[in-house]
C-alpha cells in the first residue's frame, strides 16, 4: 500500500492562532469528543503539533491577549 502525500494548507496567523487555543482549551478541559477510530486522535495531534511548531505566540507572555486580539480580527471577517 502507497503511503500518502502530504498537504498543504495555508491558515492566516489568525487562523493559525486561534485555531491552537482552540485545540488545547478542548483538549485541556477533555471535551473532544471520544474519536470514532484511533487515527482521527492521531491526526488531531499531529495539527496541534504543526500549528505549535510554527507559532510563536503560545510562548510569549502576551500569550492571552494576543489570542483575544486574533479573536477580535477574525469575528470581523465576513
Amino acid at each position: 500500500m502507497a503511503e500518502s502525500g502530504g498537504v498543504t494548507i495555508s491558515l492566516t496567523s489568525d487562523e493559525a492562532l486561534v485555531l491552537f487555543a482552540l485545540l488545547h482549551r478542548w483538549e485541556d478541559a477533555n471535551r473532544v469528543t471520544e474519536p470514532e477510530h484511533r487515527s482521527e486522535q492521531v491526526a488531531l495531534w499531529a495539527l496541534s503539533a504543526l500549528l505549535e511548531r510554527e507559532l510563536r505566540e503560545p510562548f510569549d507572555p502576551r500569550y492571552v491577549d494576543l489570542v483575544r486580539s486574533a479573536r477580535s480580527r477574525l469575528a470581523r471577517v465576513e
